[in-house]
């Protein structure tokens, strides 16, 4: 038998890039020319600086959904938080806030209207006073809010936090009066409200942890068996229907699309 002769393989792609080499003049050249296609199509930088905008955002989304998933005891069974809704319900909606925060202040009447279309819902009230050391009324009305909740319970809870929004008066504009004329729409309260500090210390731990970097910050998620796929965290305010969405995503798994919204930065 005659043996077969056998041919050497061409080079690579890989091998042919790997051994090309530019010159000093040719690589300079080429930096000049993509320079210039950059300035004469700007819209392509735009593009790729919204891509990696997304790309980080849904980066953020997933880890601030992966830390939910840790801290859902803190996050729905903690009963110093304010809540409203059925004892039974299966869903819950998280809102962190702060009432001298003026996205949270825009945010006020599409939650109530949100609890209204809504009933079925557990809604958890997480008293954040970022601006606390900005305008005292800030965790003023935070620990009011709380001792409201501990002695006169959810409905008055309720009727507190609307009052304190429907004032207007938020950016350092709420005042004591406010919070004190709120506060009466709950009757007589005992006491003073200085132990509420350690509530407040406890939420601004968990939202930290949560990697909420301001106010609003919701999350909607079952209160029971919680996944990623039925987790919504939202850092910043949403429409309508966007928070009706994440609703129902508790509850098919269907996942909704959040836009990005602005929100109050904690300093």
């Amino acid at each position: 038998m005659q043996a077969s002769s056998v041919h050497p393989s061409p080079p690579t792609v890989a091998a042919q890039i790997q051994t090309q080499r530019f010159t000093p003049e040719q690589e300079a050249r080429i930096g000049e020319v993509t320079r210039e296609y950059l300035l004469a199509h700007p819209d392509l930088l735009v593009a790729v600086s919204r891509k990696l905008e997304a790309q980080l955002q849904a980066q953020q989304l997933d880890a601030m959904t992966q830390a939910v998933l840790r801290h859902q005891e803190a996050l729905l069974n903690d009963k110093s938080t304010p809540s409203y809704g059925p004892d039974d319900a299966k869903v819950a909606f998280v809102e962190f806030f702060d009432y001298q925060c003026s996205v949270c202040a825009r945010q006020a009447p599409v939650i109530r209207s949100l609890m209204k279309a809504n009933p079925q819902v557990r809604y958890m009230f997480k008293e954040w006073p970022i601006f606390a050391q900005r305008w005292e009324p800030s965790l003023m009305a935070a620990k009011t809010g709380l001792q409201v909740w501990e002695q006169k319970g959810g409905n008055a809870y309720l009727d507190y936090h609307n009052a304190l929004y429907a004032t207007g008066h938020d950016e350092g504009k709420l005042t004591q009066k406010d919070i004190e004329k709120a506060a009466a729409l709950a009757g007589k309260l005992r006491g003073n409200n200085d132990g509420m500090l350690e509530v407040l210390s406890r939420t601004d731990a968990l939202a930290q942890s949560l990697g909420l970097r301001g106010t609003p910050g919701m999350i909607v998620m079952p209160l029971n068996g919680a996944t990623a796929d039925s987790v919504t965290v939202i850092p910043g305010g949403a429409d309508l229907s966007t928070l009706q969405a994440a609703i129902d995503k508790a509850g098919s798994g269907n996942p909704p699309s959040i836009p990005r919204r602005s929100g109050a930065v904690k300093k």
